[in-house]
C-alpha cells in the first residue's frame, strides 16, 4: 500500500488551498473570517486560543493530509479570528467596543447570519473552546457538534487568574515581551516540546514564538481581560443538545478542568480523548492523535473519508493503532467511549 500522502494527493488538488478573507461587520465590531472550501458544504467553524489565530492554532491538524482529506471533503471551513488577532491586524481603536465573552459568543451568531449558515460544526481550543461552548449553550439550535481541545468551563482558578493578571500588566507596560511569550507557551505546550538547556525547543514552538511576536499587544490584552472575567458555565452544559468530542493533553495546565467539564456533560453524547506527553494545544503538538477519534466522531453525523483515499500502514489512521473495542455504536451512531491515546509520535 502506498504512502498516505500519495493516496490523498488528488483530493487535495481538487480543493483550493487559498482561503478567502472576509471582514464581517457586526453589532459588536468587525471580525475577520477566513473561508476555505466549497461554501455549499456543511460549515465547520473554528475559534483559536488566546493570542492565536488559525495559522498558529489549527495549521498542524489541517495540514495533515489525512485530516485535510477528511475535513475539507465534508466541510467548508470558516476560521474566525478573535477581534484584532487576524494576520496583519492593526492596533484596535479606543473607539472599538470592549467585548465580554458573551459578546464574543453573540458575535459568532452574527457571523453565521452573514454567511447564511444554519447548523454548524464547531472546533475550538481552550479559550476558543470556552467561547464556542458558550455559543452552543446560548444558541442550541445552531450547533451540530462540538470538537473541543483543552476546553474551559469554570471561572478562572486563583492560579490562572494571577497568571493572567501578570500577563495583563506586562502587556500593558511592556507589550508582547519575552516573558509574556514564555507564559503563553507554557499555556499551550508540554515541556517535551518546549525544550530545555540540553534539548532545543521544537519547530512548532519556535514557529509559535515567532507568530506571537506579530500580535498587537493591546488587542491581546482585550481578549485576555475578557477571558479572565469569564463566568462559570458548568450549569449550562446540561442544556447542550449536540454531541461533543473533547481532547486534552495530559500535561495541559487545564487538564483537571477538562475532566470536570467532561463529568458534567451528558455521557451519552460526549467522549474524552486524553493524549499522553502533550500540552493544551493538541492541534499543533500532536495533531496525529486527533485523526482516528475525529473520523469515528464524524461518522456519527454521516461524514466519511473520500473513497479514493487509502490509508498507509504507517499512517496514524491505520485501524491497528487503536483497538476497535474502544468504540461502540450507540446513540451517536458510532459513539466514542472515553479513551486515552498513546501516540509516541514515531512511525
Amino acid at each position: 500500500m502506498g504512502d498516505s500522502s500519495d493516496s490523498v494527493s488528488m483530493d487535495m488538488e481538487t480543493i483550493s488551498l487559498t482561503g478567502k478573507d472576509h471582514l464581517v461587520k457586526t453589532g459588536r465590531g468587525a471580525v475577520s473570517v477566513s473561508v476555505f472550501g466549497d461554501q455549499d458544504k456543511p460549515a465547520l467553524i473554528t475559534y483559536p486560543d488566546l493570542a492565536l489565530n488559525y495559522m498558529s492554532c489549527f495549521q498542524g491538524v489541517f495540514f495533515c493530509p489525512e485530516a485535510f482529506s477528511l475535513l475539507l471533503h465534508n466541510f467548508c471551513i470558516y476560521h474566525i479570528s478573535p477581534p484584532g488577532h487576524e494576520l496583519g491586524a492593526a492596533v484596535m481603536s479606543l473607539d472599538d467596543p470592549v467585548l465580554s465573552v458573551d459578546d464574543l459568543a453573540d458575535q459568532i451568531a452574527e457571523v453565521l447570519d452573514y454567511f447564511r449558515l444554519g447548523k454548524v460544526m464547531c472546533m475550538g481550543v481552550t479559550a476558543g473552546a470556552y467561547i464556542l461552548t458558550l455559543f452552543a449553550i446560548k444558541y442550541t439550535q445552531r450547533v451540530m457538534g462540538l470538537i473541543l481541545v483543552s476546553p474551559l468551563c469554570k471561572a478562572p482558578s486563583w492560579t490562572e487568574w494571577l497568571c493572567n493578571k501578570v500577563m495583563t500588566n506586562l502587556l500593558y507596560f511592556c507589550g508582547m515581551c519575552s516573558l509574556v511569550k514564555e507564559l503563553l507557551l507554557l499555556r499551550y505546550f508540554s515541556k517535551e516540546v518546549r525544550g530545555s538547556v540540553e534539548v532545543p525547543e521544537s519547530d512548532v514552538v519556535q514557529a509559535c514564538r515567532r507568530l506571537l511576536g506579530e500580535r498587537q499587544s493591546p488587542n491581546v490584552l482585550r481578549l485576555l481581560e475578557a477571558i479572565n472575567e469569564r463566568p462559570d458555565i458548568t450549569k449550562g452544559l446540561r442544556k447542550l443538545q449536540c454531541r461533543s468530542l473533547i481532547f486534552v493533553g495530559e500535561n495541559s495546565p487545564f487538564h483537571s478542568e477538562v475532566l470536570h467539564m467532561t463529568s458534567k456533560l451528558d455521557r451519552r453524547f460526549s467522549a474524552l480523548v486524553e493524549v499522553q506527553a502533550c500540552g493544551s494545544m493538541v492541534t499543533e503538538e500532536q495533531p496525529d492523535a486527533m485523526l482516528i477519534p475525529l473520523e469515528y466522531f464524524l461518522m456519527g453525523f454521516g461524514f466519511y473519508r473520500p473513497s479514493q483515499c487509502n490509508v498507509s500502514p504507517r499512517s496514524p489512521l491505520n485501524p491497528t493503532s487503536i483497538s476497535p473495542e474502544l468504540f461502540s455504536p450507540e446513540s451517536m451512531g458510532l459513539k466514542l467511549k472515553p479513551i486515552k491515546t498513546r501516540f509516541s509520535g514515531e512511525v
